[in-house]
């Protein structure tokens, strides 16, 4: 109850830093007013195009955590058991870290086309983050419990599944969190610059293209309302993972 009535008055605070910058700068090209961006928020959510826009662009979303996530947990694991991959695949993964998002985008673009561009430049920056959650995360397990494991049982497959993986569980779900609100920018920033049809990026670009700047407001408080709706997703599956542990716990 406490954090809910701090995180509304966060809010509470923003709106009002909000309403008084608009009262000093009084010019809605500059700075859309409050009401302006409600009511384009108004029009974007019961527009059936736009939600369909924002149903695609979750689609891509979806689609390239899934390919990261497959990518960069199966060489995670290869690379917390082998140092040679690991040192193989540390400065492929240190560059697509590295390079300036805008960079690989246009390169992408110029070589691949716009279609599949929204779905690699998300998968090329979240590949990077979900291989350092899980490698970092093997590297963090106390070796005596490998060692205990393996006087049990000594094959790799179902140390894998019975040992590390339940191990390193939350460092998975540390990167995915990170992965869903760092992956909705990436993928809207490939979107607005493909100029990807049926996409949020492309209303963005719309927007901006038409001056229309309290559409530009309402998408982002949108993307926002995103971020906030998945990291709450993740956080009540943690919790009640915890809950059933600790239930069998005192079973």
């Amino acid at each position: 109850m406490k954090k809910a009535s701090i995180t509304i008055l966060s809010i509470f605070t923003i709106f009002i830093v909000w309403i008084l910058l608009d009262l000093i700068v009084d010019n809605s090209l500059l700075l859309p007013r409050p009401q302006d961006v409600l009511q384009a928020l108004g029009r974007i959510i019961t527009d059936k195009d736009a939600i369909f826009a924002i149903f695609l662009s979750l689609i891509r979303l979806l689609i390239s955590l899934i390919v990261a996530f497959i990518f960069g947990f199966g060489f995670g694991i290869i690379s917390g058991l082998k140092s040679s991959f690991a040192s193989y695949l540390n400065p492929i993964v240190t560059v697509l870290r590295t390079i300036p998002v805008i960079s690989i985008t246009v390169i992408v673009l110029i070589v691949l086309g716009f279609s599949l561009t929204p779905y690699l430049i998300t998968f090329l920056m979240l590949f990077p983050l979900i291989y350092q959650g899980v490698f970092g995360a093997i590297k963090n397990i106390d070796q005596e419990l490998i060692d205990v494991y393996r006087l049990e049982d000594n094959h790799i497959f179902t140390q894998i599944t019975h040992c590390y993986i339940p191990l390193i569980s939350t460092g998975i779900r540390t990167s995915l969190l990170q992965s869903l609100g760092l992956g909705i920018k990436v993928l809207v920033m490939a979107e607005y610059l493909a100029q990807t049809k049926n996409s949020i990026g492309n209303y963005l670009y719309l927007a901006k293209t038409n001056i229309e700047f309290a559409n530009v407001f309402a998408w982002t408080l949108i993307l926002i309302i995103i971020a906030l709706i998945f990291e709450m997703l993740i956080n009540h599956y943690k919790n009640v993972k915890i809950k059933v542990k600790v239930s069998k716990n005192i079973n």
